[in-house]
């Protein structure tokens, strides 16, 4: 399985963040799946890309050449893939992925959390989405999208997406699709 992961690739990061991220890399590897990422090598992307190395796992990384100029590439990868944009690397990551993760990260990934959420909803992809709740990081982001439910701003037909707050119920979410 090709699972895409969203979260920051800033160097701020408390370790508590990282070092999960990290063990999600290494699970990722050991049960033979391949990681999608933004390519960074820092911050949540960067920790699991090198959970995902250190265990001889497979990895492709998706990001626009000048990225770098913002934070420092993964050269560690199986696989890289150069985009221009930002819309045609979130295209590429839809493309190339069975599932996807949101682990805790900025603007950069609540926009794309937002983004494959809404084209979930809109029949347009089918892949499994899980935010990976970190010590309750994505608490109140939950709470407001409940609270714009009940408010009637949101269709609750169906579950779009599952929440987990360790790796085992990350892969108990996958392997239940």
């Amino acid at each position: 399985m090709n699972i895409c992961l969203y979260g920051s690739g800033s160097r701020k990061i408390d370790k508590i963040y990282t070092d999960e991220a990290y063990k999600l890399g290494c699970e990722i590897a050991r049960k033979d799946h391949k990681l999608v990422f933004g390519g960074g090598d820092t911050g949540m992307m960067g920790a699991c890309a090198h959970g995902v190395h250190d265990n001889d796992g497979q990895s492709l990384g998706i990001a626009p050449e000048w990225i770098k100029d913002f934070e420092p590439l993964c050269e560690n990868c199986s696989e890289f893939i150069y985009v221009n944009t930002m819309d045609e690397r979130k295209k590429k990551f839809v493309e190339n992925s069975d599932a996807f993760i949101i682990s805790p990260g900025g603007i950069g990934t609540l926009d794309e959390f937002f983004e494959i959420v809404t084209l979930k909803k809109l029949k347009q992809i089918d892949q499994d989405i899980i935010i990976f709740n970190i010590a309750g990081f994505y608490d109140k982001m939950l709470e407001m999208i409940d609270e714009m439910g009940e408010k009637g701003f949101l269709y609750k037909q169906e579950e779009i997406f599952k929440t987990a707050n360790s790796i085992d119920e990350i892969f108990e979410h996958l392997n239940d699709a």
